[in-house]
């Protein structure tokens, strides 16, 4: 293992387990301890698949065990790359490059956190809603909604958490968030049981339109997903007048900003600039990435 300006770690992790899910969907499991210690929601790393494989894949980072030095990722095979890695067994060194980015940064002025997931989007989303209520946040004040059209990667509960302004039919969740006392409602195009039947930017919509215009401005948004998703998420924010925070998903090669490779406009006061989504972002504020 050798230190990277200082905060990003190549470490030899080694492979605890994978667990793989319907729709080619993995979550592996490493000790990756430096990365471990350092990980926060929305920052990722950059796994070497194989040795023979020269491009790394960046995965976000889904959970992150200081203690314990274990870090999670989800991923859904699209490829060699990453098919090859759903073959790693456990016990097998990879290289690992991380954490990298900046992450998500709640408002402690906001008190209610409306957090959006999509498809490989879902794990910064889960990573925030748990450190959220590890920090001690009011739970009761959050709401998580996720949406994938393939099965989610986790065995799906009904909730026993009340969520004003969402059908009682959409009833689905996420266990771990169930767990941790966390509001959580699930949406899909593909007709699951429990799931609102749509989008999961329709569904936020449904919930904000549902809540009085003055509640409005006690709320934030985080969101990660598909770009098409995070366009529609950008326009749920403006259309609420909400501040919004994304979690971007790009190509990248070498990941630390070296190869500029992973460029995206920003709009700052009047003025486009290209950043790095590695690390300038992943996350950004939506208002200067996707302006209608």
């Amino acid at each position: 293992m050798k230190e990277h300006r200082g905060s990003i770690f190549l470490e030899d992790a080694t492979v605890v387990d994978q667990t793989e899910f319907p729709g080619k969907q993995f979550i592996l499991r490493v000790a990756a301890p430096e990365c471990a210690r350092r990980a926060i929601p929305g920052s990722f790393a950059h796994i070497q698949c194989d040795p023979d494989i020269a491009m790394r894949r960046p995965l976000s980072i889904m959970r992150a065990d200081a203690d314990a030095g274990i870090v999670e990722f989800l991923y859904k095979v699209v490829g060699n790359g990453l098919r090859t890695l759903s073959l790693v067994p456990a016990g097998r060194k990879i290289s690992i490059l991380g954490p990298i980015g900046n992450g998500f940064s709640p408002d402690s002025d906001r008190g209610n956190k409306l957090m959006l997931g999509g498809g490989v989007g879902i794990p910064p989303i889960s990573f925030l809603a748990e450190q959220l209520q590890h920090s001690g946040f009011d739970t009761s004040k959050a709401l998580v909604l996720m949406g994938s059209e393939v099965p989610f990667p986790f065995q799906t509960t009904a909730s026993k958490l009340p969520v004003a302004g969402i059908a009682d039919d959409v009833s689905k969740t996420m266990p771990l968030l169930e767990n941790l006392n966390i509001p959580a409602r699930l949406a899909s195009l593909q007709g699951y049981d429990g799931c609102h039947r749509g989008y999961v930017t329709d569904l936020a919509k449904l919930w904000l339109a549902a809540l009085p215009d003055s509640a409005h401005d006690d709320i934030e948004m985080f969101a990660c997903g598909p770009e098409p998703m995070l366009r529609a998420a950008a326009m749920v924010a403006k259309e609420f007048s909400i501040p919004c925070q994304l979690c971007l998903e790009e190509f990248m090669a070498c990941a630390v900003g070296g190869c500029a490779g992973c460029t995206v406009p920003v709009y700052e006061d009047g003025t486009v600039s290209m950043k790095r989504v590695c690390v300038d972002g992943p996350v950004f504020a939506a208002d200067t990435i996707y302006i209608d």
